[in-house]
């Protein structure tokens, strides 16, 4: 027992070490007021547009993401057909109030519109300063909260996710689940998409289990996940930890308590194919979770290790996602292009991986498949929709 535990627990240890920083970049609470977004200004198609790229360049903990983000924008400006975009680039630090000063600077030097920061704090305050001048912030934060007013952020948020796989899951007939998350912030934001997003799709929440972030907590929480599925009649677990986090350890230690996966259908809030071991756990066999459209990753990703000769950062799409919606709305001639309406068009952008659209609520939707594991293998069960209106949504 201890011996097939290892491996889990080792991942649990690395997520301890990680998780302050995880904590910033995808669920850093702060509050944006205001709704509709900044009108814009207006912008001439003819000629280059001014746009400032706000990253953590001289942060050490984050100057490789930095590096990756600048690399994907760059990449996607070589991708613009008869649209030229002005880029420039400023350093936050990772901190907010250089990430407010810098907005403020990028303004006044003429930028129309600001991609980044990366940390939800940063790209709260970045938008604050320069709401007045109607300048729209496109975050690479998946923080929902800071999302209104002249903030959108692109990081694929945690709704869209359990939307996607819940609107899946009623579709085969599963419609009760039991939320399980650890007692800390990443885990109260999954609980919290995963609850809207069921009553969204007709799905009853039966139970919430939670656990203390630690290999005792995730232990001592087994047995009332089980009591909790058995009594309550629930066909499904929903399970929002991450392969960093306590998840080896639940796919291990759930199955072996009894929650066969064969009769509960298993469902994650975050990817479990990487790292490959999380394929081989137990209770991964039969489970749903969601991929990025993956012909439109590997085509990213190929193009970006062809000319930079590395492998982008998994957020670098996010970057090359923001130059495409400004090209693909300068591309249209309007005036308007970097405008709250425009950015929301319902249509949406093809990006990095795959279709997504901005939402007028300041929010992201993205075009994700549904994925299981198969004998240790990940299979698409539902593949990513090439548009908006289709099955995926």
């Amino acid at each position: 027992m201890l011996a097939v535990l290892s491996a889990p627990r080792k991942l649990l240890r690395k997520a301890v070490a990680v998780a302050a920083f995880m904590g910033l970049a995808a669920c850093d609470p702060a509050m944006m007021a205001g709704a509709g977004g900044g009108s814009g200004p207006r912008v001439n198609t003819n000629a280059p547009i001014p746009v400032a790229l706000l990253i953590p360049r001289s942060d050490s903990g984050a100057g490789g993401i930095a590096r990756s983000l600048e690399n994907a924008a760059r990449l996607a400006l070589a991708s613009l057909d008869g649209v030229e975009i002005d880029l420039r680039v400023y350093d936050t630090a990772g901190n907010a109030q250089r990430a407010a000063v810098q907005a403020e600077t990028a303004v006044a030097e003429g930028a129309q519109i600001i991609l980044g920061p990366l940390f939800g704090e940063a790209a709260n305050a970045a938008g604050v300063a320069v709401a007045d001048n109607g300048i729209n912030v496109l975050s690479f934060s998946n923080n929902p909260s800071i999302a209104g007013g002249n903030v959108f952020i692109l990081g694929p948020t945690f709704r869209n996710t359990a939307d996607r796989l819940l609107r899946y899951a009623s579709r085969q007939g599963r419609n009760s689940v039991v939320i399980v998350h650890p007692q800390n912030v990443e885990g109260e934001f999954g609980k919290t998409a995963i609850q809207a997003a069921a009553a969204q799709n007709g799905v009853r929440v039966a139970a919430v289990q939670s656990f203390p972030f630690s290999q005792q907590g995730v232990a001592s929480a087994v047995p009332r996940i089980r009591d909790s599925i058995q009594s309550s009649g629930a066909d499904s677990v929903f399970l929002t930890s991450t392969a960093a986090g306590a998840l080896p350890m639940l796919l291990q230690l759930m199955p072996e308590a009894g929650i066969a996966p064969a009769t509960t259908q298993y469902l994650g809030l975050a990817r479990w194919d990487v790292p490959p071991q999380i394929l081989s756990m137990p209770g991964a066999q039969g489970g749903y979770f969601t991929l990025a459209d993956t012909a439109a990753t590997n085509a990213f990703e190929s193009r970006y290790r062809a000319r930079f000769g590395s492998e982008p950062h998994p957020l670098a799409g996010l970057a090359f996602d923001g130059i495409a919606a400004v090209g693909a709305l300068a591309r249209q001639g309007r005036a308007d292009a970097l405008s709250a309406r425009a950015l929301t068009q319902n249509s949406g952008f093809q990006g990095a991986n795959g279709v997504f659209r901005i939402r007028p609520d300041g929010t992201n939707e993205r075009g994700l498949a549904v994925a299981t594991v198969r004998n240790n293998q990940v299979t698409i069960l539902d593949p990513a929709p090439s548009g908006f209106g289709g099955a995926g949504f």
